[in-house]
């Protein structure tokens, strides 16, 4: 069974410059699918910590790609937690969290495990899952489904002085 609890925090994501216009909207993962969600299915991935955004962001590349790192408050209800990993509590199909859904997806042509995992979550009524970073070992990332916020829930850009660009004009 999936409990869901409430979240109040600050976190962090690093995005593509030219995108960065639309720093809620999750179109990016909902086009082609990550981790935890897919094609279909807008999921905005961010990290509780900046040293875990830039981890995610830079994955395996030995050089870090320019980016615009955006802070974020967020506010929501219900929200799977496995930030902590697999126990006995959990269903055997969480083992499948860490599955290399990439590989699966874009070079197998397989559905990867993984996306039954949000498939559940969202099932539940859950607006995100919180789960370990494999990018930072230390960290934690938290994926929200932007499209299943309910009222109350918060997800606001810190954009105190109007400083994100407003279209993707800026980097054409």
């Amino acid at each position: 069974m999936i409990e869901l609890l409430p979240i109040e925090t600050e976190a962090y994501r690093v995005h593509v410059p030219r995108w960065a216009f639309a720093p809620t909207s999750g179109a990016g993962a909902g086009e082609h699918g990550g981790r935890l969600n897919r094609p279909g299915v807008p999921a905005l991935y961010l990290a509780l910590e900046e040293a875990t955004a830039l981890a995610e962001y830079k994955q395996l590349s030995s050089l870090m790609p320019p980016g615009l790192i955006v802070s974020y408050e967020v506010r929501i209800r219900h929200v799977v937690d496995f930030s902590r990993g697999y126990n006995e509590d959990w269903d055997e199909i969480w083992q499948e969290l860490h599955c290399d859904w990439r590989r699966l997806w874009f070079n197998d042509h397989i559905e990867p495990p993984s996306w039954f995992l949000g498939d559940i979550a969202l099932a539940a009524g859950s607006s995100g899952i919180l789960f370990p970073s494999q990018a930072n070992p230390a960290g934690t990332n938290l994926v929200i489904y932007p499209e299943s916020l309910e009222e109350g829930d918060m997800l606001r850009v810190h954009d105190p002085n109007g400083l994100l660009p407003k279209d993707s004009s800026s980097w054409e």
